[in-house]
């Protein structure tokens, strides 16, 4: 069993996966490999003059994957059911089962509308504001939660409010993810 299982693999997810997997929670990501990032290139996101938003996902992949996340690359998932102690993520060949699931499937939002997660009245995932959805540990991220606002920054902000929500709920307090170089003052 996995603590976080995460669908997707654009912005939204990666970033939720970077920050549970870099802080010791056992993480699984789903990524079809159909991210809009494909078709962009970043001139906005903070930090970054200039990159193709196919180099920026290979980038994110890298940092996911030296913190030692299970990316499960080309594997779909098909269903999730949940039950009160845990859910079983459903892809076409094999079960997984998870204590937290992130939904980072952009405009596709037939995975929440399966688990019943409450919509708003346009049409998006109803979250709060540390993305969890009306179903108890179940988050939603990125596009499925926005009308018309996808942008990458927005998303990979959404994936870590999901995450730090997550991690706050396993320590029993709010968690803030911050490196602080030893000779900081």
């Amino acid at each position: 069993m996995t603590h976080v299982v995460v669908v997707g693999g654009g912005p939204a997810g990666l970033s939720a996966a970077l920050f549970t997997a870099k802080n010791g929670l056992d993480t699984t990501v789903f990524d079809t490999d159909e991210t809009w990032m494909h078709k962009a290139h970043l001139h906005n996101y903070p930090g970054i003059d200039s990159i193709g938003g196919s180099a920026f996902v290979e980038d994110v992949r890298d940092q996911v994957d030296e913190f030692g996340a299970d990316r499960h690359e080309g594997e779909a998932v098909t269903g999730i059911n949940a039950s009160e102690q845990r859910f079983e993520v459903l892809t076409e060949n094999n079960e997984y089962e998870a204590d937290y699931v992130v939904l980072a499937t952009g405009a596709d939002r037939d995975l929440a509308e399966e688990l019943g997660c409450a919509m708003t009245e346009d049409d998006v995932v109803g979250v709060d504001v540390s993305m969890e959805t009306s179903v108890e540990d179940t988050y939603a991220t990125g596009a499925m939660v926005r009308v018309e606002e996808w942008q990458a920054v927005i998303a990979a902000g959404d994936g870590a409010a999901a995450a730090l929500n997550i991690l706050s709920k396993e320590k029993g307090e709010h968690f803030h993810d911050f490196d602080t170089p030893e000779d900081a003052e």
